[in-house]
């Protein structure tokens, strides 16, 4: 890694970052830069994960009014989300990841779907399959989210907002709150898997670090200051076009 490439990956990090802590989603600028950077597609998907850990663990400190507001229900939601990250972490290590990347633009448009409309939806669920079963499906869902977050993680952002809505957190500061709190998590318990596999490229990783931090801080706290109507807007408009891409790349 050279001195140009250092500081292409340092700036992309300060953009990712700062787009992961407002809207998620920076996954479609950081692994196709570290990609760019020379490294191996499984690498530079177990490298972006370490790259953006701070992106999402710097946003916390501006929304820590709300992290306490919420209390006990965080638990369930942090074993639940952690348990599949490590399940989807593991079999990135083990299985071809070829199967599940195809499956990846049609998982961040349902997502961006349900983030659209995630009220009526929850509203619809609860009353045609009752709180308690509405309430486990939506937290298996949670876990199966979390297995995709654990083996690849692009758009991963609009699926945990989407599901945090679901779950009844329609105040979007709230809803960004609890993303960027599961991301924090469960992106350290698959570190901890990647790294005893041996897929994380450690100088690269801590250039684009060093600019995420920066990113995620800065865009926690623009992401409070900026009209939720809009935000929302920002986030549908981004996760069509991230499925779009994605849609491209791999049919095309």
């Amino acid at each position: 890694m050279d001195a140009a490439q250092a500081a292409i990956l340092i700036g992309i990090g300060i953009f990712g970052g700062a787009w992961n802590a407002i809207a998620g989603g920076a996954t479609l600028f950081t692994f196709p830069a570290l990609i760019a950077a020379g490294l191996p597609p499984v690498m530079a998907n177990a490298t972006n994960y370490l790259a953006l850990l701070p992106s999402n663990a710097a946003a916390l400190p501006a929304y820590r009014e709300e992290l306490k507001g919420l209390g006990k229900q965080l638990l369930p939601l942090l074993l639940v989300s952690g348990l599949g990250a490590v399940v989807g972490s593991v079999l990135l290590l083990v299985s071809d990841p070829d199967l599940f990347v195809s499956l990846i633009p049609f998982l961040i448009l349902v997502a961006t779907g349900l983030f659209a409309f995630g009220d009526r939806l929850r509203a619809w669920l609860l009353n045609v399959m009752g709180e308690g079963r509405g309430t486990t499906a939506i937290y298996a869902a949670l876990f199966i989210s979390s297995i995709y977050g654990g083996y690849f993680g692009a758009g991963l952002g609009i699926i945990l907002l989407a599901i945090a809505q679901l779950m009844g957190f329609s105040n979007f500061h709230i809803a960004n709150s609890i993303k960027n709190l599961l991301a924090t998590s469960f992106t350290i318990l698959s570190l901890l898997v990647f790294g005893i596999g041996g897929l994380i490229a450690w100088p690269q990783a801590i250039v684009m670090m060093a600019g995420s931090t920066i990113g995620g801080y800065m865009g926690g706290h623009l992401a409070k200051r900026v009209n939720t109507r809009y935000i929302k807007g920002v986030v549908v408009a981004f996760g069509l076009a991230l499925s779009l891409v994605y849609f491209a790349r791999t049919f095309t």
